[in-house]
């Protein structure tokens, strides 16, 4: 965003509805949303600020506003506010903000748009509060697009932080009738040294919660953090460790039913007739449940409704979209891109005059298949309806926007409804509440038993072959280098939406033209880690190496020369080719000397290439260099990768390294077999035995480095993600001389030689 006008002002306000603002004025006196503090006085504690509650015994607790599968944000976000806070560390502890409207949080929409440059300082309070009512009036706690520590930690969690440290140095102040200037706060006391009096915040709680919450508290600078960029340990890692965690999958409440549904296997299909006769008699079942796109059992445990399930085995309409087969899918996607509706995302210079007068073109097709997103838990959610009250126990990204669901499907008022969110075995972006799937099932499956509890319990076969898919694409690239190996032109055609930063490249290209073609098909997709990165980055980065091939450069000098205009960029890129030692031979040491990615020749029998690739995204560049060892039969080893990080402020290194480490993992499991395939209209997969996912004596020794920032903190739970795919074909192109341009690896045969 720009400068802030006023025709943009207005346009704001009307987001929001009556009495936000009128003009700059009405705007610069909204609400201060640190200040809206809905748990006052809750088991005796002083809540200072919507994030913030402090006990009368010192005890620190902030209330995040995220859920916890794994990223470990929820630990960082304390360590945010607890630094700007002075706390003691020892003294806090956390709470996930329960889902209320007042915890609605705008945090994460700043943090998509960053700082809002030329933002004057006087509208902050009315920014801040906008964000809140719209997210507020849709329901938005959003926990996804690595944004928590970017968005509400650096907007929110450190302002709260700073503002409650502040209010208790005030409240000091008063006690002691001395000037505030005079008091320091440190590890949750605040002194004033020249008297020699002191009070820790516990004492000063409830007398700063009656003082007005600043709303542009001072900020410390990178030198001054205690906590901030220190390793600590993840409050949730000990309940995970001895079991005591509690999962969706986990809850027990007194006379619990227990469910186990079936969809329609191809999407949009709904229940025929659906004959009980065959469970006559069975022990523990209690009842059959349609559902609009399913058909449910109850029982009294979860195995004897899935075991009458399968007796039971209903059938069901396809909805018209039994034709579908992944092959024709393909080829939908392909007469697209011939088309002339294409829409049109980036455009410079005249890439079709840049094509026709270059030393050397190229063109590539590249394909990605639908992917599952393989949480650990399947989708499960316990419901409670009685008494004109709805509960529900689940685990979900967006609880808030699950109270709402759970709200249109029962008719209860909001008020009415109570989600309890659990710790989660996984998200993804797979757990975001949607039309139709396990919430809304567990809901109207309760309304049938009501006033007993259910719980629904997906199986793995469900799970697989009823998610919201990461989409299938095809993208179709043409480009064009110069006689000094520049490259000069890059055009792209993509299917789908228009996905803007990840499809362009970070290149200096002066013409560019990149388009997409709308299409979607009945498979239901969502976002996937690092959403359109995950794919885009490959479609990229693979396609540069190919344009370096070209030009005849090295891969790595080919991107070097590229970034000379973005030094940020560039030195993540040198410092990730150093450590991983391009330029001398990968895997064992050989004899062969070669350079970057080039063959190795020994051992026998085994061809070895190191691949790289930079992508930016969610506010963080990581590059990423990957080394494999490919056996005369063709198959693959990924030995070893190693990723440079610039994000800004590292907050807790520990959590920092492993959110890298995993979104590797990550995409290597889906580059190298992964794929969701349709035929006749419904998922073919069934299991893990027909999708594999990477094991555990598959994954390579991972190396990360991070490049010392004091930049804003960028997202980690993503970024990690999408340079792995392109950086490991790279390599296998390097070792193979087979360029591949279709996932997952597995599809590809490399034990024949490259074509001539």
């Amino acid at each position: 965003m720009g400068k802030w006008t006023r025709r943009a002002v207005i346009a704001s306000g009307s987001v929001v509805g009556g009495g936000l603002l009128l003009g700059t004025s009405w705007f610069a006196f909204a609400p201060n949303r640190l200040g809206m503090r809905p748990e006052q006085g809750r088991d005796g504690a002083a809540q200072l600020a919507t994030w913030l509650r402090i006990t009368p015994a010192g005890e620190v607790v902030v209330l995040v506003p995220h859920c916890e599968f794994g990223q470990g944000s929820q630990t960082a976000l304390a360590m945010m506010l607890a630094d700007e806070l002075d706390a003691d560390w020892s003294r806090v502890r956390v709470e996930e903000a329960p889902a209320l409207p007042a915890y609605a949080n705008g945090h994460v929409l700043r943090g998509f748009v960053g700082g809002l440059p030329g933002m004057p300082k006087a509208m902050d309070r009315g920014f801040e509060y906008l964000t809140y009512r719209v997210t507020r009036f849709s329901d938005f706690q959003v926990t996804g697009g690595s944004v928590s520590v970017r968005g509400t930690g650096q907007f929110g969690m450190r302002v709260a932080g700073a503002a409650a440290r502040s209010m208790l140095v005030d409240a000091a102040a008063a006690r002691w009738g001395v000037p505030a200037a005079e008091c320091s706060a440190r590890a949750s006391v605040v002194t004033h040294a020249a008297s020699g009096r002191s009070a820790g915040y516990g004492e000063l709680a409830t007398e700063a919660a009656r003082l007005d919450v600043p709303v542009h508290p001072r900020l410390k600078s990178p030198s001054e953090f205690t906590i901030i960029g220190t390793p600590r340990r993840r409050f949730d890692l000990p309940s995970k460790t001895d079991g005591s965690a509690v999962y969706a999958v986990d809850v027990r409440l007194p006379g619990m039913l227990y469910a186990a549904v079936r969809a329609a296997p191809v999407f949009g299909g709904t229940p025929q007739a659906v004959d009980e006769k065959a469970l006559a008699g069975r022990r523990g079942v209690r009842q059959v449940v349609r559902l609009p796109n399913a058909v449910a059992v109850v029982a009294e445990s979860t195995w004897q409704a899935q075991q009458a399930l399968a007796a039971l085995d209903p059938g069901f309409t396809d909805g018209g979209n039994g034709a579908m087969t992944t092959a024709n899918w393909f080829a939908r996607q392909g007469t697209a891109l011939e088309g002339e509706k294409l829409e049109e995302d980036s455009v410079a210079g005249d890439a079709g005059a840049a094509l026709e007068g270059a030393t050397r073109r190229i063109r590539a097709e590249y394909r990605v298949p639908f992917l599952y997103h393989a949480t650990m838990e399947p989708m499960c959610a316990t419901v409670r309806i009685a008494e004109g009250r709805c509960e529900v126990w689940t685990g979900v990204q967006n609880p808030l926007n699950a109270r709402r669901l759970a709200a249109e499907v029962t008719g209860l008022d909001p008020d009415a409804i109570t989600i309890h969110n659990q710790m989660i075995g996984g998200g993804f972006g797979r757990r975001l509440p949607n039309k139709g799937d396990f919430v809304e099932q567990a809901l109207r499956i309760a309304q049938a038993v009501s006033p007993a509890p259910v719980q629904l319990a997906w199986s793995r076969e469900e799970d697989l072959r009823h998610g919201f898919y990461r989409p299938a694409v095809t993208s179709r690239f043409e480009g064009a280098v110069d006689a000094n190996g520049t490259p000069v032109a890059w055009t792209n055609r993509y299917t789908g939406d228009s996905e803007g930063p990840s499809a362009r490249p970070l290149y200096a290209i002066p013409n560019l033209d990149i388009r997409h073609a709308p299409l979607r098909s009945h498979v239901p997709e969502g976002p996937w880690r690092s959403v359109t990165f995950s794919y885009q980055g490959y479609f990229v980065e693979s396609f540069v190496d190919e344009l370096a091939q070209a030009a005849g450069r090295d891969p790595y000098e080919f991107r070097r020369a590229g970034l000379a205009g973005k030094p940020r960029h560039l030195a993540v890129l040198e410092r990730a080719a150093q450590r991983a030692g391009w330029g001398t031979p990968p895997g064992p040491k050989s004899e062969t000397p070669v350079a970057g990615g080039v063959i190795d020749a020994a051992p026998p029998l085994v061809r070895r290439g190191r691949g790289i690739a930079i992508i930016e995204s969610f506010g963080t560049i990581v590059a990423e260099v990957c080394e494999v060892a490919v056996d005369a039969g063709g198959a693959v080893r990924v030995e070893r990768v190693v990723a440079a990080v610039d994000c800004g402020i590292v907050v807790n290194p520990e959590t920092a390294e492993a959110q890298v480490q995993g979104g590797i993992l990550y995409g290597l499991s889906a580059a190298l077999g992964e794929r969701i395939t349709i035929d006749a209209g419904k998922v073919a997969e069934a299991n893990f035995h027909d999708y594999p996912i990477l094991r555990l004596n598959e994954a390579p020794k991972i190396e990360v480095e991070f490049i010392r920032s004091e930049a804003p903190p960028g997202g980690l739970g993503e970024p990690g993600t999408p340079p792995i795919a392109a950086a490991l074909c790279n390599a296998v192109y390097a070792a193979t001389g087979v360029r591949v341009r279709q996932l997952p690896l597995r599809d590809v045969a490399l034990s024949a030689p490259p074509p001539i």
